[in-house]
């Protein structure tokens, strides 16, 4: 294996086996930290101030979330995270940049220098391209899938993450029906969607008069999950305040309903997942760092689409043939090998739920068993699902029938998925790209609003102290 290739896929017969993972060694040279080591063996490190970080440092200039470290085929890359004080290749600051063996960075006052390591560590890749309802022939999905395999008959807590439409709840529903709790319920509860003043009742349950409106008791989804599984989606959206008690509750596998004294023992395996940073989430303070911990047993990370274009017309023609079986007035349906480039060649920002909306319009539309390029959309899916700009009182209310043929989650997220960057760019613009006046001006904090930054690809400065 070359000094070049940290990160490498093995084939059998020309196909990818397995990838192995060339170890490495970090190595502070200079700071308050000198003399440290930490011994690279997964394919990413974060580094920072804070205790939720692989390699944490005793630095007061450095960011609690500063900077990461990934191994890929071309090399180490080291990636800023929107830390306040920057991180530098030599005399350069970088925002993202592949270093070799030996090089050595800088964060805050800590100079820091990648070796080599003993040996390497072999990450398998699942045989097929399919691991339940999955989809996927990428070597991404195919080791997903293979942790998938390994993580799911356990009766452990896991952790999925993923940009928005990425697929997290088809996952945490796979999990359930390959673990041994299949036979029992699995209660979905998306922790974005939560009314702010029911959120404790709707987890934890309530007594009879516990507050206005309680007529009657009432179970929460752990309850309700009793011998199963519950799914907390959006976990990241979950207020500050409610963290301790879901950590009880995941600790002591018990609650307590809303009014209540008496503690109820549950038997659930959870599953979370969030399109947040929660490790940044953690060390900004908006995350409890215990919780953090306690979810994150096992992480699941599903890749965006466009890191995985191989996959796609694999998957549009899996989801034309679920769209068929759920019409079957349609008759059989295929993609044209032109209307398969064309999906290979759009962007997807909403991954892959966009491509299923995408595909199904086209097979609702096409006038042929055959579905071509020309019945695919014209422009991109976000830009098609836009709610259409009106000024009518009448017309306000108005939205384009692509939504209204969507649940109202789907929508939703479709409409804010294109609202975030739009105004995001707008504040940062306004405001001469600085993060820190920006995030006072949008209700934000310096954190979140960096973590979106780099979620969206925008420009953004801070000289401002942390």
């Amino acid at each position: 294996m070359s000094d070049e290739a940290p990160l490498e896929t093995l084939f059998i017969a020309g196909r990818a086996a397995a990838r192995r993972l060339r170890k490495a060694r970090l190595l502070v040279v200079d700071g308050p930290d000198r003399g440290k080591t930490w011994a690279m063996e997964r394919p990413r490190a974060a580094i920072g101030r804070s205790a939720v970080c692989e390699v944490h440092l005793n630095d007061r200039s450095v960011s609690g979330t500063h900077a990461e470290i990934e191994a890929v085929e071309e090399g180490w890359v080291l990636r800023d995270l929107g830390s306040t004080n920057g991180t530098f290749l030599g005399d350069i600051k970088v925002r993202e940049v592949v270093m070799p063996l030996g090089a050595r960075f800088r964060v805050g006052a800590t100079l820091i220098q990648i070796d080599p390591g003993e040996g390497a560590i072999e990450i398998p890749l699942l045989e097929g391209d399919r691991w339940q309802e999955l989809v996927g022939r990428s070597v991404a999905m195919r080791q997903v899938f293979a942790e998938l395999d390994k993580v799911a008959p356990l009766d452990v807590t896991v952790l999925v993450t993923g940009e928005t439409g990425t697929g997290k709840e088809l996952v945490a529903r796979a999990i359930h029906r390959v673990s041994k709790r299949a036979a029992g319920p699995m209660v979905v509860q998306d922790c974005s969607a939560l009314p702010k003043d029911l959120v404790e009742s709707i987890l934890f349950g309530h007594e009879k008069g516990a507050f206005t409106g309680a007529n009657e008791r009432r179970s929460g989804c752990f309850e309700q999950a009793h011998k199963g599984t519950v799914f907390l989606d959006e976990v990241g959206e979950l207020e500050i305040g409610l963290q301790p008690k879901l950590l009880r509750v995941l600790e002591g596998r018990e609650v307590r309903r809303l009014g209540g004294t008496q503690t109820i023992p549950v038997d659930v395996r959870v599953i979370a997942a969030t399109h947040r940073d929660l490790r940044a989430m953690a060390a900004g303070g908006t995350f409890r760092e215990d919780l953090y911990y306690r979810l994150g047993v096992l992480t699941i990370e599903l890749p965006p689409l466009r890191s995985r274009r191989e996959d796609i017309p694999l998957l549009a023609a899996h989801l034309l043939g679920e769209f068929c079986k759920r019409n079957p007035d349609l008759g059989p349906r295929s993609f044209s090998d032109s209307a398969l480039d064309r999906l290979s060649g759009l962007a997807f920002p909403g991954n892959v739920r966009e491509l299923r909306n995408v595909v199904e319009r086209a097979a609702s539309l096409a006038d042929n068993a055959e579905i071509a390029a020309d019945d695919l959309l014209p422009a991109s899916a976000a830009r098609m699902l836009a709610v259409p700009a009106r000024t009518s009182e009448s017309d306000a209310a108005a939205v384009s029938e692509a939504l209204l043929a969507m649940p109202f989650k789907d929508a939703k997220t479709r409409v804010l998925e294109g609202f975030e960057p739009q105004y995001l760019a707008a504040m940062l613009k306004k405001h001469g790209d600085n993060i820190t006046r920006s995030a006072a001006a949008a209700g934000l904090t310096r954190y979140h609003l960096r973590e979106l930054c780099k979620r969206y690809g925008l420009r953004s400065t801070d000289n401002e102290p942390e």
